[in-house]
């Protein structure tokens, strides 16, 4: 068993659920999370920065000066058979990539144990 977790846009929070359930994965645990990425930074501008102490007016400027900014995303957490990940992979990929940098990132861990509380059913029938 592996779990997939991704963040995600908080835009496309509706059309991934949507689009997991149609492809058989309706049980999903969804939180609010901050966080930021690297994104890259032109050393020209860097430099500048550096040596003018003022903030080039760009968008590159933008991430210089607000390094500790927080954009709020969703993260979404499925646990799956092992043979379903690459549907589930192939699935937030499809429905969250625009091409541009903070469409997300998928990540998949192993899954030792499965304990469902309600009945005490074990391993990959409890999911």
């Amino acid at each position: 068993m592996k779990e997939v977790m991704c963040i995600i846009r908080l835009n496309k929070v509706n059309k991934t659920k949507e689009a997991l359930a149609e492809a058989g994965f309706p049980s999903i645990t969804c939180r609010k999370v901050l966080g930021r990425g690297k994104k890259s930074i032109d050393i020209a501008l860097v430099e500048a920065y550096m040596e003018t102490g003022e903030v080039p007016p760009t968008s590159y400027g933008e991430n210089l000066s607000e390094r500790g900014r927080l954009i709020p995303k969703r993260f979404i957490t499925l646990v799956v058979k092992d043979d379903e990940v690459k549907t589930v992979v192939d699935t937030v990929i499809s429905v969250n990539s625009t091409g541009t940098p903070g469409d997300g990132k998928i990540f998949v861990l192993p899954v030792e144990e499965v304990y469902r509380v309600r009945d005490g059913q074990i391993g990959e029938e409890a999911i």
